[in-house]
């Protein structure tokens, strides 16, 4: 194709065409044109398009490293795939192939690159295009690109990026973290009234929901994992928080020095402390217990019974911290001595030699366990409802392990075809996931034998009616489908028809059998905001090929949302055995509900970096994905959520291990040359096969949960280690400081150990925000703007912090449009076809391809004139 019109184009344009590497560089570095701007005037090409049409490699992968997307089309639909097949460049279509781009994408007129490859005689092109799904899939990836030399120097570019992934500091504890800030605390973290009655006085006692402010100085992923410990309550107990409306009595979260919080409710504004290094799940929950009006656990009066306390080896001046108190001061409620509890110290507390404790369990097995920062045990949540009379929580729906004969009050169908069958492990084969088939008597499962009968025969099993609370639920269970590979379980909802019956039936998933005969665990979305009852359905496919059937059991109804990615690690104990430190498996890649692509790295040894030995490593990535094109780059202000899965059959018992953080635009690496991590991945990131995409570098922790912990526990269960992992925009949490109408403060004589605290009355009386805390809990507050914002008021009887709501869900594109949360606001992507396409603000607007329009135009005027002069001939001839 000869340039016609050079001198028409952008500076940009002209240098790509005519090849001048050099000048394409000085454009892109000094940003004087954007990469992805159309030439109207040659049919919308893009840069990178002229790059296809010219062959030029090395600005190809210029213009790639400076965010041109492969993805833009021409005014007819053409990507730069279609001029690289029109023009022969082979190397161009592999190139793009390995940048996960469409390749294989129709025009608005039908024609792919393989077409017009066809049609221009570029056989080398078709050859490729006809097979690159198979070299897609294998390991000649790597081979082919091996041709494509200066695509290399790209791939062995971005490659470098994985040598230094980044890493979070390891975990430290409350005591690390105040002894750090040189706080000398009562207990290690609590700051305390002088008249010391927090546990034992019924008036300290709070009442549900506790208002709360999230401060401003607060870390943007302190305020989210604040709310993260929030919905653990939620779901665990019956405490319950909202936002401040200007109570008398009210928790004001604040980032000052350390980790702290005052014991129960002082019926004022009282100050609760995550300061840096603080913002973990467990460590918000510690404090918050404070806050609810607990103690450390080895302070109960009969401590020496289940401990060791090794005065020698204590700090000099912290042996205060190992006092116990008699029940005249703090009460056990009646629950034996918890070496699981989260208010228990660790071993190494308060320590002068870094590798001596100073606690020790009186039961040795226990000195792994004592001062776990996973979660609430069993017994923290039992004196937690014994204190507030608990009966039931705010998140929790159902749950049913088929332990007991009643089925949880499940119902078999009336009008199906057969029933399923309530059985127990008791024959060869047939474990049940609740307790893996370990106990005699015991491990209860539904079972549906799909071996015998006639095909599509069906069973139903029915839930008792439910009544929802919020307008999002999550159902998850686990199945195992034994049987042929036709077989089907189907998750069914029966709504509230607008009468008062639950008869409405709508279907919401299927999962079809396949050969792997393990149990999986399921989540499904549930979007219910009347009384409903949940469904399972099972068919059989062909019971003359089967040898087996659908096992269902440990089914969890919670008002939560789903987890967006599910990773499921096979034969766990075997990937220990095989495996040294710095070794590493890739998750799947997962999206999230903006569209985002993201995975986990696994370090089943721990990461390299890791002065641990016996521990699991975990780390975060994004993943180049179909989407890209459209999101915003780099992605910060996301919170990550990673959490490997306690799979106890009951939610509220279980222990699961989470660690979160916040992307940030602050977090770059030196093997990107300074870029942000967060940036996209086909330009900071590695190709990786697996998942035919891109990989950023890793970012998580080279210790999470020791192997001893996973063993303990149901980390394991089947051998199948679980992991979570949640992409979540917090961008709105950046202003939710609201203005303080109560001007009073906690009371005065507050005691902290090591200096003497006095506070004036003319003090005390102002507003927690202003609090003129002792010297050396405020040194950690980092100086900030004040910031008055509305209060938006509580939220649909508590239910999930508005801060979490996508505002594409649902989807309010119409037209099958995309739905992009962008900020916070909704940005709608039209769907296009070959004819028509659709624009508005919603995709509500209904338009015709221009060329496509003309055809029309020309062919009704066509017609019209060829009917007329058949018209006029008839009428000619009639006359004669």
């Amino acid at each position: 194709m000869e340039l016609t019109k050079l001198s028409d184009m952008t500076k940009l344009h002209q240098a790509v065409a005519a090849g001048d590497y050099s000048s394409v560089k000085k454009i892109l570095k000094k940003g004087l044109c954007d990469p992805n701007y159309k030439d109207v005037d040659w049919n919308d090409r893009t840069p990178l398009h002229w790059a296809a049409i010219k062959g030029h490699m090395e600005v190809l992968q210029l213009l790639i490293e400076h965010g041109a997307r492969p993805c833009l089309v021409t005014d007819v639909g053409w990507t730069p795939a279609h001029f690289a097949a029109e023009s022969g460049h082979l190397n161009v279509l592999k190139a793009l192939h390995a940048l996960h781009a469409a390749i294989d994408a129709p025009d608005f007129f039908g024609d792919t690159p393989k077409r017009l490859a066809q049609i221009y005689g570029q056989k080398a092109c078709v050859a490729f295009l006809e097979n690159f799904y198979f070299y897609y899939k294998t390991d000649l990836l790597p081979v082919i690109l091996c041709y494509v030399d200066e695509w290399l120097l790209l791939i062995n570019h971005l490659s470098k990026g994985n040598e230094y992934d980044g890493d979070f500091d390891e975990q430290k504890d409350i005591s690390e973290i105040n002894l750090a800030a040189g706080l000398d605390l009562f207990e290690g973290d609590i700051l305390l009234q002088n008249s010391r009655n927090g546990l034992r006085d019924p008036s300290s006692r709070w009442k549900f929901p506790i208002p709360y402010i999230l401060a401003d100085n607060l870390a943007l992923n302190a305020k989210g994992a604040i709310l993260y410990a929030f919905e653990m309550f939620r779901l665990k107990s019956c405490v319950d928080f909202k936002p401040y409306e200007g109570e008398s009595s009210y928790i004001i979260f604040q980032e000052f020095s350390g980790c702290w919080s005052e014991v129960g409710d002082q019926h004022v504004g009282q100050n609760l402390s995550i300061g840096q290094g603080c913002d973990y799940k467990a460590i918000v929950e510690h404090e918050i217990l404070h806050a609810l009006g607990f103690y450390h656990e080895q302070s109960r009066t009969d401590r020496d019974d289940y401990v060791n306390i090794w005065w020698d080896e204590i700090l000099p001046g912290y042996q205060h911290n190992f006092n116990t108190y008699d029940d005249n001061f703090i009460t056990d409620l009646n629950t034996p001595y918890d070496y699981e509890s989260l208010m228990h110290y660790r071993p190494l507390s308060f320590n002068k030699n870094d590798s001596i404790p100073t606690i020790t369990a009186k039961i040795p097995e226990f000195n792994s366990i004592i001062g776990q920062r996973m979660d609430f045990s069993a017994i923290d949540l039992e004196r937690l409802n014994r204190m507030y009379n608990c009966t039931t929580t705010h998140t929790f729906l159902d749950h049913c392990d088929f332990e007991k004969a009643n089925i949880c009050g499940m119902i078999q169908g009336t009008r199906d075809d057969t029933d399923w069958v309530h059985e127990d492990n008791a024959q060869p084969g047939q474990a049940d996931h609740t307790l893996a088939g370990q106990c005699t008597g015991a491990g209860y499962f539904m079972y549906l034998n799909t071996s015998f009968g006639a095909a599509e025969e069906a069973a139903m099993l029915e839930s008792r009616i439910l009544y929802p609370k919020r307008k999002q639920q999550c159902l998850q269970f686990f199945y195992k489908m034994s049987g042929s590979p036709s077989d089907r379980l189907v998750v069914w909802i029966r709504r509230d028809d607008s009468t008062g019956n639950v008869r409405k039936l709508v279907k919401l998933k299927t999962f079809q059998g396949d050969f792997d005969h393990n149990w999986k665990i399921a989540h499904v979305t549930l979007r219910e905001e009347k009384k409903f009852r949940y469904l399972f359905q099972g068919t059989k496919g062909d019971p003359q090929n089967s040898s087996g059937g659908i096992y269902l059991d440990d089914i969890t109804l919670t008002e939560t949302p789903c987890p967006a990615g599910v990773w499921t690690v096979r034969n766990f104990s075997q990937v220990l055995q095989n495996t040294v430190k710095g070794d590493k498996l890739h998750s799947p890649r997962f999206y999230n509900s903006e569209g985002y692509g993201l995975g986990l790295t696994l370090y089943p040894q721990g990461r390299t970096s890791s002065g641990s030995s016996g521990y699991l490593g975990l780390a975060f990535h994004l993943c180049s994905g179909e989407n890209d094109a459209v999101l915003e780059w780099p992605v910060e202000n996301r919170q990550v959520i990673m959490t490997i899965l306690d799979q106890e059959a009951d939610v509220r018992k279980r222990m699961s291990s989470s660690m979160v953080f916040t992307t940030s635009k602050t977090q770059t690496s030196t093997a990107i040359n300074g870029s942000v991590i967060w940036d996209r991945p086909s330009v900071v990131g590695s190709y990786d096969n697996s998942c035919e995409c891109f990989r950023s570098i890793d970012w998580g922790w080279s210790a999470v949960i020791s192997h001893q912990m996973l063993k303990r526990r149901s980390f394991l269960k089947n051998d199948d280690l679980i992991i979570f992992v949640d992409f979540e925009d917090i961008t709105h949490l950046n202003q939710t400081e609201v203005q303080v109408q109560n001007s009073r403060l906690t009371p005065q004589g507050l005691v902290l150990h090591g200096q003497e605290q006095q506070t004036s009355e003319e003090d005390s009386r102002k507003a927690p925000l202003e609090t003129a805390l002792p010297s050396s809990l405020a040194q950690g507050q980092s100086s900030r703007q004040k910031r008055s914002v509305d209060n938006t008021g509580p939220l649909e009887n508590h239910n999930w912090p508005q801060y979490f709501r996508d505002p594409c869900d649902p989807n309010p594109c119409q037209n099958e449009g995309i739905c992009v949360n962008v900020k916070g606001m909704v940005s709608c992507r039209c769907t296009s076809g070959h004819a028509f396409f659709y624009t508005g603000e919603r995709c509500q607007a209904l338009q015709v391809h221009s060329s496509v329009l003309g055809l029309l135009i020309g062919g009704v005027a066509g017609v019209v004139f060829l009917t007329f002069t058949v018209i006029s001939i008839l009428y000619q001839r009639s006359r004669q």
